[in-house]
């Protein structure tokens, strides 16, 4: 077993956004990858994504909207978001947004140019 205590978790950024690491193959992981995404008012997903698996995003406080036509998600909510469908994450709320993300480790996205990924926070 392997405990990931929050404040020496990974963390990235990407503009308004951070991702918390707090499972993937690098923390001892082999099969699953989560994440907290802290995401600053303001931010608006413009141009979306897709992945090769599904992903369920959780929202643990604040108002988002996770594909680019979807509903808005309060606190407790979760969306499952099916492989292949686009994702474009946006704040909708007036502070800060917090999720809790989950997808099956391996997983590769291909970002609105073409180019594919597999973004560091999953590895």
């Amino acid at each position: 077993m392997r405990v990931i205590r929050a404040a020496e978790a990974p963390r990235f950024q990407l503009p308004g956004i951070e991702f918390t690491v707090l499972a993937a193959p690098s923390l001892g992981s082999a099969g699953l990858c989560t994440w907290r995404l802290t995401v600053d008012p303001g931010v608006r997903g413009d141009a979306p994504h897709t992945l090769d698996r599904d992903e369920i995003f959780t929202v643990l406080s604040g108002t988002v909207q996770v594909t680019p036509d979807g509903d808005k998600l309060e606190a407790g909510d979760a969306v499952i978001v099916a492989a292949g469908e686009p994702i474009s994450l946006t704040n909708l709320g007036s502070g800060p947004a917090e999720l809790q993300v989950a997808i099956t480790a391996g997983f590769t996205g291909t970002m609105a140019d073409g180019t594919t990924v597999q973004p560091p926070w999953a590895q």
